[in-house]
């Protein structure tokens, strides 16, 4: 599960392509690194660097920051935090050397209390990149075209927007379908298997092959609205939908609705597939800096308002902090997904009567938004793989206990 969040197939392929730059040269054993170049550029340590450099190896657009980037005061208040996990007292230090924490920030009541970068390649301007957590921002956007008249309903079919897709599997989803990963397409997001459907996905979009002959060549797996199946290709289905809707690419869309409004301080950027027609991938190619993406989830924890503007629907923010629907309930996705999760509006949910929720991404990153007490948590990694139960566990319970310890401080 954990994400592909990304469109994943970049992920891997484009620090492939920077690592076999410098293959040449090597003399022996250079055939050897040419063939392994994906695994190598996306483990420890070589994935810092591909992290923070997607723009050298893939073509890119650019997300333009804001005119006047919005401040985030500064205020320590974290000294001295322990959380709990497996049966051990840790510190903040401990869970950033234990799960390759990159860059980390909390926002409490809209004041940054903590902000450190332990990646090696790691600062406030780095743009870092982000997997499947842009699917959460792919649907903050979907929420605004819909209260904006853009997008007509939920309900509407994909190929009334898509009329290309008609006669495959994303003939008869709907929006909504797409939002909740329940289109009934057949795709296996499976990051370890060169065999699966998620690789030839992987392989479209950085080796020059065809994303839309992929799309159309998936064959139904389920009715639409009932079964979930986390996808990364929902989500970049959802993106072409939204590009559609609103006639402005990801990156366009994403500037003058948030990036613009935010107050943002570092231009981000969506990179693209290597084939013409090149496209965005709105499961998982967005990049940004962890100050914006703190920005990204005050909005969110806030209801859809910043600064007393109204920038993503509240009863947008609302739905994605739980579906109510059973199939998609804390512990209700499947033996393939940790039972801490449910699953809601390209948001992972966790229940409970907080209702907390959380973008996630491959490789161990995190946008933690937990309204109740105004707390958020940008936390981006460098896993050694895309998933990792023990690191997710870990991360989930020090978050968890960061959002009790401001609360007890007040």
């Amino acid at each position: 599960m954990l994400e592909v969040v990304m469109g994943t197939g970049m992920r891997r392929a484009g620090g492939a392509l920077a690592l076999g730059a410098a293959v040449a040269g090597l003399g022996a054993g250079a055939g050897w690194v040419w063939r392994h170049q994906t695994d190598l550029a996306f483990s420890r340590p070589l994935n810092e660097w591909a992290f923070t450099h997607m723009s050298a190896v893939l073509p890119t657009e650019p997300v333009a920051r804001a005119s006047a980037p919005r401040p985030l005061p500064y205020e320590p208040g974290l000294r001295g935090f322990t959380y709990e996990h497996d049966g051990e007292r840790r510190t903040l230090a401990q869970l950033h050397a234990r799960t390759h924490t990159t860059g980390f920030a909390v926002l409490h009541r809209g004041v940054l209390v903590c902000e450190e970068y332990p990646g090696r390649f790691a600062s406030p301007q780095a743009r870092f990149q982000l997997f499947s957590l842009t699917k959460s921002v792919t649907s903050m956007l979907v929420g605004i075209a819909l209260e904006e008249g853009a997008l007509g309903s939920l309900d509407d079919k994909v190929v009334t927007h898509l009329p290309y897709l008609a006669g495959g599997a994303y003939d008869g989803p709907t929006v909504e379908d797409l939002l909740h990963m329940s289109s009934g397409a057949r795709f296996v997001e499976d990051y370890a298997d060169p065999a699966s459907s998620f690789a030839d996905f992987e392989r479209a979009v950085s080796g020059g092959g065809s994303l839309l002959e992929l799309v159309r060549s998936l064959p139904r797996g389920a009715e639409p609205g009932g079964t979930f199946n986390y996808s990364t290709v929902d989500s970049q289905v959802l993106g072409w939908v939204l590009e559609a809707a609103t006639g402005m690419a990801l990156s366009q869309y994403a500037h003058s609705r948030l990036w613009s409004r935010i107050g943002a301080e570092r231009d981000a950027y969506y990179f693209l597939t290597r084939s013409r027609p090149r496209t965005a991938l709105g499961g998982g190619s967005l990049n940004a800096a962890v100050r914006d993406m703190a920005r990204i989830g005050l909005v969110m924890a806030r209801g859809g308002e910043l600064d007393g503007r109204q920038i993503v629907p509240a009863q947008w923010v609302e739905r994605s902090r739980g579906a109510g629907l059973a199939h998609l309930d804390v512990g209700a996705l499947g033996p393939d997904y940790p039972r801490h999760y449910g699953y809601a509006n390209q948001w992972w949910t966790l229940g409970g009567e907080r209702r907390s929720f959380t973008g996630i991404g491959i490789h161990g990153q995190y946008l933690w938004v937990d309204p109740e007490a105004d707390v958020v948590v940008v936390k981006t990694s460098a896993w050694n793989t895309a998933e990792d139960e023990g690191r997710d566990a870990e991360t989930v319970a020090a978050l968890t206990a960061i959002v009790a310890r401001l609360e007890t401080d007040g």
